[in-house]
């Protein structure tokens, strides 16, 4: 269990597709954020490698390897729980959770609260029956609290929330409400997982003291709805001019700026072979995205002088993700000739990734990644890491998803990354990312200005491993621990100034020195107080000109 500097903590949750199907009766509203600001009381990502602190009961439980570090239960033949933490009363249970295997009929792989022991429980649990339950457990099997139809496929990660407060139990899967009941069982306890003769991996378990942010189930209308056409825009309408603010648009390393595809050809593709073969030629090339296509999972590189740009406001990468850089070695720890440099990403939505969605690595330098959409993924939305520097991150929109951001990926690559991962962060919408918004190791100076953060329960920017961060002109709402230099591992410097802190966020925990940012280039800070209309106005797709 990652532990933190006097607490522990976690992750909130990754949203993955699921289809649930719920009837509803009369007119819904939705439910309202208690305005009490969420605590951590317990969170867990395994990435220790242990699974300390809990207690088992039956099944074959152990932290292994799927993706990241999970705990696994592996067997379909008992009965198996595991529950860790103290005796809450008012909680909210999240993790992750992938069913992987079934032993008979009505089986389910589950959260638990308010956990008494490992027979008297509540639980929100994901069926073989292709239902979501609700229930609990007093001794004996297990009783139906309430239930609703869901399309349940081993192999598939979930995330389940089971909130408890007072008498009311709500369930939640992906961060929409499919079930809720009245009990009043079981007054307080402790948080759990379970495998009712079932096999399934658990990540990012998270426990706080009030519940997180909902959506209300889509009701289906009884009328036939008007359609309206989708109105495509026409070819050619591909924005691939645009210049960098930030470290993309440094000279150095042999490269001035970050340009992309300009001098060279534009393409349009909307097939999974057309967009691969294209990122893969060498040479510069504007590639336009028409619509979102759907790629094999894993990780699909990219070369260097690329614009890659999507058409109109829907066009996206599903199922897979984009690499930028040379495949990993360990043995090089100075930029390499033959770097991946000088790529632009804009405009597209990424889903679905096996993988991460967008990876930078092994020096790869001048890189613009700017207004997309990403969410949903799989390990991290956007990882740069092994001496990749020279890179600027804007105009973002990351939304419901764990492991946010990484910059230097392990407290032990010294040797590839000091003095390199020199990254600029600003107008990028953090909504709903726990962590990593982002996690740093070693870089510096990052440069993190004028970024919009919203409800990150764990930490906004963490500074680590010598890291330098300068952090100025944020806003900052509901989130619990801004900005930090002592998360995790060892300790980095951080400066803060110039931020807002509203709804009941943290305050900086900040030490030492760190390099100017305006040392490398020329930027103008927006007034951190207009951040927030600024950024959500701005970030995202279908915000640049063509």
């Amino acid at each position: 269990m990652r532990r933190r500097k006097g607490r522990n903590t976690g992750s909130l949750f990754v949203a993955f597709t699921v289809t649930v199907a719920v009837t509803v009766l009369g007119a819904l509203a939705l439910l309202a954020v208690p305005s009490a600001f969420a605590a951590t009381l317990f969170g867990d990502d395994f990435e220790d490698g242990n699974a300390t602190g809990w207690s088992k009961s039956g099944g074959s439980w152990s932290v292994a390897a799927d993706g990241s570090q999970v705990y696994r239960q592996s067997g379909t033949g008992a009965d198996a729980r595991a529950v860790a933490g103290a005796g809450w009363s008012n909680q909210a249970v999240q993790a992750r959770v992938k069913p992987t295997a079934f032993n008979g009929n009505g089986r389910y792989a589950a959260v638990l609260a308010r956990a008494q022991s490992t027979s008297n429980y509540y639980f929100l649990g994901l069926s073989n029956a292709g239902s979501v339950i609700l229930g609990k457990r007093a001794g004996g099997g297990p009783t139906t609290l309430d239930s609703a139809p869901a399309t349940v496929t081993t192999g598939t990660w979930y995330t389940l929330r089971l909130e408890v407060f007072g008498s009311t139990l709500r369930g939640f899967v992906n961060n929409v409400e499919v079930v809720s009941a009245t009990d009043t069982a079981f007054a307080s306890g402790k948080a759990g997982l379970a495998g009712y003769y079932a096999s399934a991996s658990f990540d990012d378990v998270l426990v706080t003291d009030v519940g997180g942010p909902s959506q209300t189930p889509t009701v289906t209308p009884t009328v036939t709805p008007t359609v309206t056409p989708t109105v495509t825009p026409p070819p050619g309408s591909c924005p691939t001019s645009g210049t960098p603010t930030g470290f993309a648009s440094a000279n150095a390393w042999g490269q001035n700026g970050t340009t992309g595809g300009a001098g060279g050809p534009t393409v349009e593709v909307d097939t999974a072979s057309e967009l691969i073969s294209a990122i893969g030629q060498s040479g510069p090339l504007n590639i336009c995205v028409r619509g979102t296509i759907t790629v094999p999972a894993g990780m699909h590189n990219v070369a260097s002088d690329k614009t890659i740009v999507g058409v109109g406001s829907d066009a996206g990468i599903s199922g897979g993700g984009l690499n930028i850089g040379l495949p990993l070695d360990n043995t090089i720890t100075s930029p390499p000739a033959n770097a991946v440099h000088n790529v632009i990403i804009r405009n597209l939505s990424f889903r679905n990734a096996t993988d991460d969605s967008i990876n930078v690595q092994m020096f790869s330098h001048h890189v613009w990644i700017d207004h997309n959409d990403l969410c949903c993924g799989y390990d991290g939305l956007l990882d740069i890491k092994r001496g990749s520097s020279y890179i600027t991150v804007s105009w973002n929109h990351t939304h419901k998803h764990t492991k946010n951001m990484l910059l230097g990926h392990d407290d032990g690559n010294a040797a590839q990354d000091v003095g390199q991962l020199k990254v600029t962060y600003h107008h990028n919408w953090f909504d709903q990312t726990p962590q990593r918004n982002p996690r740093v190791r070693f870089g510096e100076p990052v440069h993190v200005f004028n970024n919009y953060y919203f409800y990150n329960t764990d930490t906004g920017v963490a500074c680590q491993a010598n890291a330098g961060c300068m952090v100025e002109g944020n806003y900052f709402d509901r989130v619990e621990e801004p900005v930090t230099n002592s998360y995790a591992g060892p300790d980095g410097r951080c400066v803060a100034r110039n931020n807002v802190f509203v709804n009941e966020s943290g305050q900086p925990d900040c030490s030492g020195s760190v390099q100017e940012p305006s040392t490398y280039y020329s930027y103008t800070l927006d007034d951190p107080n207009s951040v927030k209309a600024i950024v959500t106005a701005g970030a995202g797709v279908g915000k640049i000109g063509g």
